[in-house]
């Protein structure tokens, strides 16, 4: 069994890895939806309805390949057979996803983001779910598991605003040569083939960067036939938990009102605040304030508070953030778009709303690792692959779900098309935030309510860990 404490190269390693699906979740989160929509002219409709599509397809997907990672057996362990063989196709599928055929247009590209769509998001989840479910095989410390997953969850933050960052400041900024700046689609397939390259370089470096570890890594069972029912069958028994529900339940809420978010992000600063091409980069940025306060705030709240106790205050404090600023704007409190008072407003709020967001996303994960245990007390089988394969499941629901709640509020409000902000009304400005407030608050109070049913404490953990080395030794 693996060590419970790990050195910090190592957090920094694995870390890193994530900087794979950081990317990848960023440009699906802020940039897919209007780049199909107004710049290549498809229906935001059926834009969100190819990612539904594309997540049904996950909905098989992740279980299997989460149990097969668990099950597989060799001399490089039972995970990174599947890292190393997503690193070149997934990076190869990105790019293509920005770069369409120029034969095809308008919404006769539905067929071709459903095709491409699915294939980029099955080889992230060949990737993300064995690299996911190390974490629980690194370390089975209470709190060493949340700093693993703070790391993770930095450096996946961080790469995705900076590769977000840069795209709006340098590919996309209006110039001379291109003065559509946002609207330009070269400047995607440029940003398409940067992207792909980082995710190619970091899945080598964490996948190299780990291999090491496998010696201590627990190893698979003998080999048995199995036919796909009793795959799934497997998954249902070691997945039949009230906590795991609990927090299935609570990271799904959470991918949709965070993918909601971030897709509707560009089209509330731009329209909704007004703000500048500039003023959008520096927003973008405050994420990276945010992803280091959570890298030292999580590990500290799971140590003073425990992770649901954390958890639960985090995602209340976050109801009183963003939704309540832009009611108070609807309601004429604030001051108007371009006052100086306001951007510092917005960019704090910013600020700490990410701080939050991100601390909560390492709790939940780190509350995904201490179920281990718990299962393999009740199973006898160590099923890392399958639990972490939810937190894929939900992370890709922020570009499923998310995004095609978000399609549907822009459809609700009448959002036209290709439309600069001086081209759209008032009323749809309007109507777009009456529209996403209340649908952001059900959202995050659902997932509240979702996390209070959590069961696994530290005691408890402690519990299970003493009971599984008692069987070990009998």
């Amino acid at each position: 069994m693996a060590q419970a404490k790990t050195s910090f190269l190592t957090k920094l390693t694995y870390g890193f890895g994530a900087v794979a699906y950081g990317v990848k979740n960023n440009g699906f989160d802020y940039f897919l939806l209007i780049f199909y929509s107004q710049i290549l002219g498809v229906d935001p409709g059926l834009v969100g309805l190819a990612l539904l599509i594309a997540l049904v397809f996950d909905a098989f997907s992740d279980p299997i390949v989460g149990y097969l990672s668990d099950h597989t057996r060799g001399p490089m362990g039972r995970r990174h057979p599947w890292m190393y063989a997503a690193a070149i196709p997934v990076a190869i599928g990105y790019y293509f996803l920005w770069s369409p055929p120029a034969s095809i247009s308008g919404n006769d590209l539905f067929l071709y983001l459903v095709g491409i769509s699915i294939f980029v998001r099955l080889l992230i989840t060949f990737y993300e779910v064995p690299s996911s479910a190390l974490a629980a095989e690194i370390s089975r410390d209470y709190d060493e598991r949340t700093s693993l997953m703070a790391w993770r969850n930095f450096f996946g933050w961080v790469a995705g605003t900076l590769i977000a960052a840069y795209t709006l400041v340098v590919i996309l900024a209006p110039s001379e040569t291109n003065p559509a700046g946002l609207f330009n689609r070269s400047g995607f397939q440029t940003y398409g083939l940067i992207a792909s390259i980082l995710i190619l370089v970091s899945i080598l470096t964490a996948s190299l960067g780990t291999q090491h570890l496998v010696p201590t890594l627990p190893k698979a069972a003998e080999k048995t036939q199995k036919t796909l029912g009793s795959i799934f069958s497997d998954v249902i028994e070691t997945l039949k938990f009230r906590s795991f529900f609990s927090v299935f339940l609570a990271t799904i809420l959470a991918a949709i009102a965070t993918g909601l978010s971030m897709s509707l992000n560009l089209y509330l600063n731009t329209y909704f605040w007004g703000l500048t091409s500039d003023q959008l980069s520096v927003i973008i940025l405050s994420v990276l304030a945010g992803a280091l306060l959570a890298l030292m705030l999580a590990p500290l709240l799971s140590r003073t508070w425990g992770k649901k106790k954390a958890s639960i205050i985090c995602a209340t404090l976050i109801l009183f953030l963003s939704p309540v600023l832009i009611s108070l704007r609807l309601a004429g409190v604030l001051p108007e778009n371009g006052d100086p008072v306001l951007f510092p407003i917005l960019v704090g709020v910013a600020i700490v709303e990410m701080t939050l967001t991100i601390t909560v996303q390492i709790l939940m994960m780190s509350m995904i690792a201490d179920l281990v245990e718990q299962s393999e007390l009740k199973t006898g089988r160590r099923s890392e692959g399958v639990f972490f394969a939810t937190i894929t499941f939900t992370r890709k629901a922020t570009q499923g779900l998310g995004v095609w709640a978000a399609s549907l509020v822009l459809v609700f409000a009448n959002f036209p098309t290709g439309a600069s902000p001086d081209e759209v009304s008032a009323d749809s400005v309007t109507a777009l935030a009456n529209l996403y407030v209340p649908a952001i608050l059900v959202l995050w109070i659902l997932k509240v309510v979702a996390i209070a049913m959590y069961r696994i404490d530290r005691r408890k953990h402690e519990t299970n860990l003493a009971q599984i080395e008692a069987a070990g030794t009998n």
